[in-house]
């Protein structure tokens, strides 16, 4: 089993949910918040962990002091493709596994990315909305295409993947070349396009994973935490 380092992305305002506080900081229906059970999960895993932060900070510094952040001072005008540049300033010929921060994920999906090899990205096949990142694949089933506009797409990119240290140099100049509003997604793509192949879908369960940007999103998150409560 690999140890990647982790790197999560609490920067963003979140606006979409109407919170006044960041979204990691999102309550959920187990007396744990979004940030708090993604800790608690990767804990598990005894990965060294270091979070990007911006919008209002310090409330999320407070709430877990045992952990290595990192502040994205340009957090209003820039998107993730520049937090997560922020954060791998720190990281060097490591694997590393990112997840946005409001992002409810099940134990299992980790522990699948730390069994295999290569680079993933955590998708589901399921009926993907405009505001989904999508993805497609070529014919070797390899990431080609993934953004918020991308045409027949297979499914929903779920915001939690992993980089071999081999292409993490490589990536970090992509994320670099990106645009200040630039998902992340975009510094993917580019390295694709510069080096061939690099990322490998790994598709999960419908609901075993739940990027939280609406409030029907987390409802959907509460029923994934109700149902791994119930087990």
């Amino acid at each position: 089993m690999r140890h990647p380092k982790v790197v999560i992305l609490s920067a963003g305002i979140g606006s979409r949910l109407g919170s006044p506080y960041p979204k990691a900081l999102t309550p959920l229906g187990n007396d744990e918040t979004i940030f708090s059970r993604q800790l608690r999960l990767l804990r598990g895993f005894d990965l060294t962990i270091l979070v990007v932060v911006g919008f209002k900070k310090d409330l999320i510094m407070e709430a877990d002091p045992n952990v290595l952040y990192v502040y994205n001072t340009d957090f209003d005008t820039t998107n993730t493709s520049k937090s997560l540049y922020c954060g791998l300033q720190h990281i060097h010929a490591e694997d590393v596994l990112w997840i946005n921060g409001d992002v409810v994920f099940e134990a299992d999906i980790i522990d699948q990315m730390l069994q295999q090899k290569g680079s993933l990205v955590v998708v589901n096949n399921s009926h993907v909305g405009e505001e989904e990142v999508k993805y497609t694949t070529d014919d070797l089933g390899f990431i080609q295409a993934i953004s918020k506009q991308v045409d027949e797409p297979l499914g929903e990119a779920l915001g939690i993947n992993l980089i071999e240290a081999r292409h993490l140099g490589a990536f970090k100049k992509k994320l670099q070349a990106c645009h200040r509003q630039d998902y992340f997604e975009r510094g993917m793509e580019l390295l694709t396009q510069d080096i061939g192949p690099v990322f490998r879908p790994l598709s999960v369960e419908d609901g075993a994973c739940v990027e939280v940007d609406f409030k029907e999103d987390l409802q959907r998150a509460n029923t994934l935490v109700s149902k791994i409560s119930a087990k």
